[in-house]
């Protein structure tokens, strides 16, 4: 789904009386707004979705897989979504138990 059918969804879920460019006014301020958030360093969590933040890895050793010799990694900072349980159910719903006898509790 790219940018013009999400606002193409927002717009029949938002009524009749809804236009695209209201649709996709609604759409740039929520994005806007989670990323003037999270570039502020605040945590944006959005209930039953998920939550935004930055988080922040440290300097570490790593190796080059074609040399072998060890080398240093910088410290980086970078943008994290954690996904919700419930959106998590939503989109990936649990799957059915194991049928072969090695996977039945005894």
């Amino acid at each position: 789904m790219n940018k013009t059918q999400l606002v193409d969804s927002i717009q029949a879920k938002l009524g009749e009386g809804a236009t695209k460019k209201c649709a996709e006014a609604a759409l740039s301020a929520v994005l806007g707004s989670i990323s003037d958030a999270v570039k502020g360093g605040d945590k944006v969590q959005l209930i039953g979705f998920g939550t935004f933040e930055m988080k922040t890895r440290p300097e570490r050793t790593g190796r080059n897989p074609q040399t072998g010799k060890e080398m240093k990694i910088a410290a980086s900072t970078t943008l994290a979504f954690k996904p919700s349980s419930t959106f998590k159910t939503v989109v990936q719903p649990k799957k059915k138990g194991c049928a072969k006898k090695s996977c039945k509790k005894k």
